[in-house]
């Protein structure tokens, strides 16, 4: 039967890992997991007491595609509370996940065939929606001075029609600054090209609050989701702010793609965004596990990343140790038990020398990972 080319993408690698991993565990080994991007928590207790409530009142069925009124004024009040932003409420969109906020995002701003900038080493999905969307997603490649985050210099000479950036990023953990975040805008205004921010892990941050683009301009798109600070990942519930005048756009493609978001995940999400107390306390798990990995990592020969700024992970340069990051990451799963991610998912070019390493777990899940690794790399002869 004849297919299409849009379904010509490349796998998301660190799915194949988790299944490599859930494997391993189905043979009986205990696996460290440090290869997934979610929290090892579970949504919050009065996020998930809300929907029990909610499931004995009575039917929970399609909502209107914009979202449930209360939620996206929730979320509105967030960028108050957070950025000390105004945010009209209107221009918020409750979407399936982050995922079906690209989807939309893509769809509403760009044409077929059109150009969009991505930095890499990025979040793999990006490129491969862009794809699947005939879109032509561009790779820049940022460098190390800049802590993996593009710069104008590296666009400036380049055809786009649409930048996106991720602050912080995944998979390194890096944020863009005011200043740093402004001067992109800047170049997209003057190229006239879309500016796109993704801003799902916002809320993991460490040593400074990450800016929201809506601080600077009206004039782009803000994704977010309830999956990471919010630990709500298999919920799949996220939200996009746009401009006023492209509110009605983006509507119209979200009816006819996805009805609404998960009514069901819509009132878990309004009861979780109240839930201070029980968030901030995985925050002091996160803080706690990012100042063990930058302390532990280096003891496993693991020295050359980036602090992270936020979220919860790690981007390593193992160039000292191999050429072949993937068979890398499967000689650590089935030789010490830890299972990472190949950074060949998030850079097509350089991740064959790169690993990302996520700290999202419990504290004594990070302590046995490093242990391990630190024991697997001495028998190496690597420290």
């Amino acid at each position: 039967m004849r297919n299409s080319r849009r379904g010509a993408v490349d796998p998301f690698i660190v799915m194949d890992v988790m299944e490599a991993a859930r494997q391993a565990e189905e043979a009986g080994r205990h696996i460290i997991h440090m290869e997934v991007g979610q929290p090892g928590t579970a949504a919050p207790q009065a996020a998930r007491h809300a929907l029990s409530q909610q499931m004995e009142q009575g039917a929970l069925g399609y909502t209107v595609a914009l979202g449930i009124p209360e939620l996206r004024a929730r979320i509105a009040k967030l960028y108050g509370d957070w950025y000390n932003v105004d945010l009209n409420p209107n221009r918020v969109i409750v979407t399936p996940g982050s995922s079906g906020a690209f989807v939309l995002a893509f769809s509403a701003l760009f044409d077929a065939g059109e150009r969009v900038a991505i930095g890499a080493p990025g979040y793999p999905s990006y490129r491969q929606i862009l794809k699947a969307l005939s879109l032509e997603p561009l790779d820049i490649q940022t460098a190390p001075q800049n802590r993996l985050q593009p710069v104008p210099e590296d666009l400036r000479a380049m055809d786009f029609e649409g930048l996106m950036v991720a602050s912080p990023a995944n998979p390194t953990g890096t944020m863009l600054d005011t200043a740093a975040m402004e001067a992109l805008i800047d170049l997209c205004q003057e190229k006239d090209a879309a500016f796109i921010s993704d801003e799902i892990y916002h809320g993991i941050e460490y040593e400074a609050k990450a800016v929201t683009a809506l601080e600077l301009t009206d004039e782009c798109y803000v994704i977010n989701s309830f999956s990471k600070y919010f630990s709500m990942t298999g919920w799949r519930v996220g939200w996009m702010v746009v401009p006023e005048d492209h509110v009605r756009k983006v509507e119209r493609l979200a009816q006819n793609m996805f009805i609404c978001a998960p009514h069901a995940s819509q009132v878990a999400a309004l009861a979780a965004m109240d839930c201070h107390d029980e968030l901030e306390a995985n925050m002091a798990v996160y803080r706690a596990n990012r100042a063990m990995m930058i302390e532990g990592l280096p003891k496993a020969g693991f020295s050359k990343f980036a602090p992270p700024d936020g979220a919860f992970y790690v981007y390593v340069d193992v160039s000292d140790y191999t050429n072949d990051s993937r068979a890398f990451a499967q000689e650590i799963l089935e030789q010490a038990g830890v299972a990472v991610t190949p950074g060949l998912d998030f850079d097509p070019v350089r991740g064959h020398q790169t690993l990302r390493f996520s700290y999202a777990r419990s504290t004594e899940d990070i302590a046995e990972g490093l242990a391990r690794l630190q024991r697997f790399m001495a028998a190496r002869g690597a420290v």
